[in-house]
């Protein structure tokens, strides 16, 4: 699995939080953030993860874990800062990325695999990208190496948008059970009504 890479992106600000970060959330016992990349490493892939400058207890979260850390330096500029420096970290002879959100605690390392192993059995695959049973769009997304240039030029704060619009037709659904693909949790009321469900 050296030729493929897990990028967890982590260094957003939790900003609708209220004070509270979304990533040191307790799920399953642990912080969110190191539940995720403990998944994104079970795959046997490379894995990377973006964080803020500072983050202390983001990097906290993940010591003794094998993955490395991408400080993303502007941050504060949005989503599409992390995409940059988590593509320039990337090995040369990287084939694709998967990029998972790091807010994402239904996704787990079931679902990572079917992404690389999709690619496998198709080394010219389009896009992978994650979606709900009725077919809406989601996350993760599998980006093959031929738009790594594309998505080190992104900017702004809406991640790869423009790179899924440019290339909507090489886009290929990987269903995942139930909400996984979708849920994302970025309020402490969306945090309530999560657990609330999983009881």
């Amino acid at each position: 699995m050296d030729d493929m890479a897990l990028l967890l992106l982590a260094a957003g600000a939790s900003s609708r939080m209220r004070g509270r970060d979304k990533l040191l959330e307790p799920v399953e016992g642990r912080p969110l953030l190191r539940r995720q990349a403990e998944a994104a490493l079970a795959t046997g892939a490379r894995v990377y993860v973006t964080l803020p400058p500072g983050a202390e207890a983001r990097r906290a979260a993940l010591e003794g874990l094998a993955v490395e850390v991408v400080e993303v330096a502007d941050a504060a500029a949005g989503m599409a800062a992390s995409f940059r420096a988590g593509i320039a970290a990337l090995p040369a002879g990287c084939r694709a990325a998967l990029v998972v959100l790091a807010d994402m605690p239904e996704l787990g390392a079931e679902d990572f695999r079917r992404f690389f192993n999709a690619f496998r059995d198709d080394p010219e695959a389009p896009i992978l990208r994650g979606a709900g049973p009725d077919g809406q769009p989601g996350h993760p997304v599998l980006f093959p190496q031929r738009l790594f240039a594309e998505l080190a030029r992104l900017h702004g704060d809406q991640g790869a948008r423009t790179v899924l619009q440019a290339h909507r037709d090489e886009i290929r659904p990987i269903p995942l059970p139930g909400q996984r693909a979708l849920t994302d949790l970025d309020t402490p009321e969306a945090w309530e009504t999560w657990r609330n469900a999983q009881q």
